[in-house]
């Protein structure tokens, strides 16, 4: 098993990391629709972690864009990279998934990402921040509330309501089936919140989290889990 070491000048240090985010923030594209719902490829990313053992294992899934049916896997397993800090969980994990990402035979398409965009204190999350690095359209659709104001979205799906910094619309909370909990779908790159809710909504057709999470979230346990056993 080969585990992906910490690149040379990876940031080792909070202001070093937010130097990096304020730079590379520059470079994001807002004024692209991006692709079109329901054609090409969509790729789920995802990461688990064993904080005893230092690793971090990462899961990069390519799904139909139309049929939602998986085309390829591929994983990656590395040296956490980066201490735990709010709002700088991206660098903990962004070498192991761009090895994942690398790996990957079929064109990755639009990246889907476990985590958010802008939607970030200085409007740099890990979709934003693997949307630059790749050049790629990015999204991120999280399970829970961040660094923001909402109102409850109605019940019903597709209902949204804004997520607010400072008065901006940073996101939307998305209810992606009626009566459960919303998500949170906030922009990475070069593609509109409006088109990132439409894919969250059309990557979600039975269950709250999208299938391009759902399947890279049980590959990346099954990851780590295999790397833990043969260490």
């Amino acid at each position: 098993m080969t585990i992906i070491g910490i690149p040379a000048g990876w940031p080792a240090d909070e202001e070093t990391a937010q130097d990096v985010q304020r730079e590379l923030r520059g470079r994001i594209v807002l004024d692209e629709p991006g692709p079109a719902v329901g054609e090409g490829h969509v790729t789920g990313l995802d990461v688990a972690y064993d904080d005893e053992r230092d690793l971090v294992a990462a899961a990069a899934v390519v799904l139909d864009a139309r049929t939602l049916a998986v085309v390829e896997e591929a994983t990656a397993v590395g040296r956490v990279s980066f201490p735990y800090v709010p709002g700088l969980l991206a660098f903990r994990e962004i070498p192991t998934v761009l090895a994942a990402l690398d790996a990957l035979t079929a064109d990755p398409g639009l990246l889907v990402c476990d985590g958010y965009g802008i939607a970030h204190p200085r409007r740099f999350g890990l979709a934003s921040h693997l949307g630059v690095l790749t050049g790629r359209p990015s999204l991120g659709v999280a399970k829970n509330p961040f660094t923001f104001t909402y109102e409850q979205p109605g019940p019903e799906r597709g209902e949204f309501s804004a997520l607010l910094a400072d008065g901006e619309e940073v996101g939307r909370a998305l209810r992606t089936q009626a009566g459960v909990k919303p998500v949170y779908v906030s922009v990475g790159h070069r593609v509109s919140l409006d088109r990132a809710c439409a894919h969250t909504l059309h990557l979600a057709p039975r269950y709250r989290i999208p299938e391009t999470t759902r399947h890279a979230d049980s590959l990346c346990r099954r990851a780590l889990t295999e790397a833990l056993a043969g260490t």
